[in-house]
């Protein structure tokens, strides 16, 4: 149950989140990396506009509420803006020196005990493979002291991607793989962290591939089965977060 103090995030979770334990049928592997308390960072890859909401089921099977990392734009937009704010989502101005400003109030949510999700890629992959990190989530593990759970999703693509008309349907598989927590240490360069990130990230989304049940429907197209490869993301020098 949901402390009544955050009854925006708990309207969003009965309403958006819940639901999606009926709707998909799910595989989920090493959700006990995830502690029911305490500081987490929870890194995943990005594949469709429904991730968020994936996640946010993922966390709430650990009884946690998550933190997302989101990009400022959102939060200027009238309609999503006011909700954001209200379920205490963090805005990040990417790519630009007010970035910094978004690790510190993660750090802060973290020294609180909260449990922050960021999309290391910064965006959707148009292809499926996990792009090229950016280098924020490292910073934030090292400023704040916590290891990085890497987690793989697969499947809620085949109904919401991008560029791709929705295609709502009941019963669609999703595949979701959480790893063993990844260490930074401070002292690490950061993009040789950020590889070791993605690296993790990586192979969460293999074996969640290599787990998934099901095969295209008649009609459906083969778009979204990919086989697994093995290579690891490389970092943007000037990439935040």
């Amino acid at each position: 149950m949901l402390p009544a103090v955050e009854p925006v995030y708990g309207a969003l979770r009965n309403t958006l989140v819940v639901p999606l334990r009926e709707a998909l049928r799910w595989t989920i592997e090493g959700a006990h990396h995830i502690p029911v308390r305490g500081p987490v960072i929870l890194a995943s890859n990005h594949v469709s506009y429904l991730d968020p909401l994936v996640l946010g089921y993922l966390a709430d099977r650990r009884h946690r509420r998550l933190r997302f990392l989101a990009k400022r734009e959102l939060f200027e937009r009238r309609a999503t803006g006011v909700v954001l704010r209200a379920a205490h989502q963090i805005p990040v101005a990417r790519d630009s020196a007010a970035a910094a400003g978004s690790l510190d109030a993660a750090v802060a949510a973290l020294a609180a005990g909260e449990c922050v999700c960021v999309f290391p890629e910064g965006t959707i992959s148009v292809d499926l493979e996990p792009m090229t990190g950016k280098t924020g989530t490292a910073r934030l593990a090292a400023a704040s002291g916590v290891p990085v759970t890497p987690v793989g999703l697969w499947g809620a693509q085949r109904i919401l991607f991008k560029g791709r008309k929705p295609r709502w349907r009941w019963g669609i598989a999703e595949s979701v793989v959480v790893g063993s927590p990844v260490r930074i240490d401070p002292t690490e360069e950061v993009h040789a962290a950020t590889d070791r990130i993605m690296g993790a990230v990586a192979r969460c989304v293999a074996h969640a591939r290599a787990i998934y049940p099901q095969q295209p429907r008649p009609g459906e197209g083969t778009w979204w089965v990919r086989a697994p490869e093995t290579a690891v993301a490389r970092v943007q020098p000037e990439a935040t977060t």
